[in-house]
């Protein structure tokens, strides 16, 4: 099941794949804001976005 949660006075968004309790072994940031959890077996647990406003503003931007 996913959840997603987000955080206004950080600006971050989580997104869990994971069951709850999951744990992440180890995190990679694959973009610039954009980090990626994983479990110890190397699978994606989650995704964390950061700057989540400023990214919305842009995309809306593009998009007119």
């Amino acid at each position: 099941m996913m959840r997603t949660s987000y955080d206004p006075e950080a600006d971050a968004m989580f997104v869990w794949f994971a069951p709850e309790g999951t744990a992440s072994a180890t995190t990679k940031e694959v973009a610039p804001g954009i980090l990626l959890d994983f479990d110890t077996a190397g699978n994606v647990v989650g995704i964390e976005i950061l700057d989540v406003r400023e990214r919305v503003m842009e995309q809306r931007d593009k998009a007119a």
